[in-house]
């Protein structure tokens, strides 16, 4: 529709002629604007490309594959190098999330595992039955840590290759379960809007309508809301324990007992909270029940490769009942190639990230979780009491480790930028407009708590003094809180990922 047509509608439908008048102007306003911003953002990718690639210079690039192949020896000096300047800016525990465990000694336990399975395939579980015996452990361990021992139900699941793949993989799960079961063919779900961008991209994929609702003044779902929000297509509900952006449980009991009580599934997002709130709750924290142990809860996921401390690349989903985990399988039963099956969206897959998950959880052990569990939250308890003596920051909510904070007076985003200079890698959050950083074995180093407030403090003072600092990427964070056309921030997003990929 183009404007006129959108005049004369407003026209019939007897608008007032000024209101018309104001969104034709409007109107045609958007095209410059969008024009402008695109202009701004063409100039932000300059210098966000530069940061994408440090190594240009450095290190030889390869467009097309060698002639000759390079020397075995000059691959792994270039690759050492690489790893010693990147591990720089995690060791020292400046950097939010992302490396959990990170000490050398354990990591070189988890290459050797590594190393002794590289060649082993879960597609082929007659070659590599080592695999079967793996994953079938840690689907039985995560289970019983997650509540499994407390129910008379067969709790059951599958190793994926991260959180992602376990909610997609759960959703998709649902959508079947639903449409055979229920009948439902134009399914929808009903989620907080703090839950993981992955049921969006669920969503996306396997056609489920998402209704997204508002958080309530506490950071957790909207209870009362969510139960409004229900109707007859309507297969499943979201928890989060605890959401990523602010750290906080919803209230899973009382969402579990309406999944319940309408006959709906019941997903709790576990990935970043499932393999560090068992353990923080044995140590008489306050922890709100998350897990199978509540009746109505028909699903969770759990990432192995965040606080389980397993290589990057497995996580675990988790069902109420083999039949529901039954609608997650994929089989092709007429193929000419023979029958083939798979558990997962992959064919094949890493047999050697499955042994290191095994073989991190049985070394650490309940003892070596709970003592990663106890210093994780001493350090928690450090930096939320420093953020909260801090003048113009206030802590997100009621969060354990995962904590975020805002200002009602200063650009957080320009506090962020102070940071990033002192060495801080934390993540800019918006709706509402705030700064997160997720605490992991790294931050429990002796002093980092502390630097960390004392770095805060500097860059409060030094914002309050020097609003409008605008040489980092503030104005990025700024223009994706606030900027309306929402178009124009997933173009900037889309033309980030395509500089990820240039050589």
């Amino acid at each position: 529709m183009n404007t006129k047509e959108i005049i004369d509608k407003l026209t019939k439908l007897k608008i007032n002629p000024k209101i018309a008048a104001f969104v034709e102007k409007y109107i045609n306003a958007i095209p410059m604007v969008k024009r402008e911003i695109e202009k701004q953002t063409d100039e932000m990718m300059i210098e966000l490309e530069k940061s994408l690639r440090p190594y240009r210079d450095d290190f030889e690039s390869y467009r097309e594959i060698p002639t000759n192949g390079v020397d075995k020896e000059q691959v792994i000096k270039d690759m050492r190098a690489i790893k010693e300047m990147e591990s720089k800016r995690w060791k020292e525990g400046y950097v939010s999330g992302t490396v959990y465990h990170g000490n050398d000694e354990f990591v070189e336990f988890l290459n050797e595992v590594y190393a002794i399975n590289s060649q082993s395939n879960p597609l082929h579980s007659d070659l590599f039955p080592s695999s079967s015996k793996f994953e079938a452990e840690i689907i039985s361990m995560t289970a019983n840590m997650l509540g499994a021992k407390n129910t008379r139900d067969t709790i059951c699941g599958s190793v994926s290759s991260g959180g992602t793949e376990s909610i997609l993989l759960a959703m998709k799960t649902y959508r079947d379960w639903a449409r055979d079961t229920k009948g439902i063919k134009k399914p929808n779900m009903i989620v907080p809007d703090t839950a993981h961008a992955a049921f969006d991209k669920a969503a996306q994929y396997f056609g489920i309508k998402m209704i997204r609702i508002p958080m309530a003044d506490d950071y957790r779902a909207d209870v009362d809301a969510i139960k409004k929000a229900i109707n007859k297509n309507t297969i499943l509900l979201v928890g989060s324990a605890p959401t990523f952006p602010h750290g906080v449980i919803d209230p899973i009991e009382e969402l579990a007992a309406i999944a319940k009580k309408k006959n709906i599934g019941m997903h709790v997002d576990a990935c970043l909270g499932g393999f560090i709130l068992p353990w923080i709750a044995k140590l008489g924290y306050p922890v709100a029940p998350f897990d199978f142990s509540v009746d109505g809860v028909t699903s969770m996921s759990s990432d192995t490769h965040k606080y389980g401390y397993a290589a990057k690349g497995t996580s675990v989903v988790l069902y109420r009942g083999m039949e529901l985990r039954n609608y997650q399988y994929f089989t092709v039963t007429d193929w000419p190639g023979g029958l083939y099956f798979s558990p997962t969206f992959a064919g094949s897959r890493a047999g050697a990230l499955s042994a290191t998950c095994w073989a991190a959880m049985i070394a650490m052990g309940e003892d070596g979780y709970m003592d990663a569990a106890d210093k994780i939250m001493k350090a928690a308890t450090t930096i939320k009491q420093g953020i909260r003596d801090t003048p113009h920051v206030y802590v997100f909510g009621n969060p354990l480790w995962d904590i975020s904070f805002g200002s009602d007076s200063l650009n957080i985003y320009e506090i962020m930028d102070f940071m990033t200079k002192k060495g801080w890698n934390i993540n800019g959050l918006h709706k509402p407009s705030c700064i997160h950083i997720c605490l992991t074995l790294r931050h429990t180093q002796e002093g980092v708590a502390e630097t960390f407030i004392a770095d805060l403090q500097e860059a409060v003072a030094y914002v309050e003094a020097n609003p409008g600092a605008d040489d980092g990427l503030a104005p990025v964070y700024g223009m994706a809180a606030t900027l309306p056309l929402r178009g124009v921030v997933s173009d900037l997003l889309k033309k980030y990922m395509d500089a990820i990929y240039k050589v």
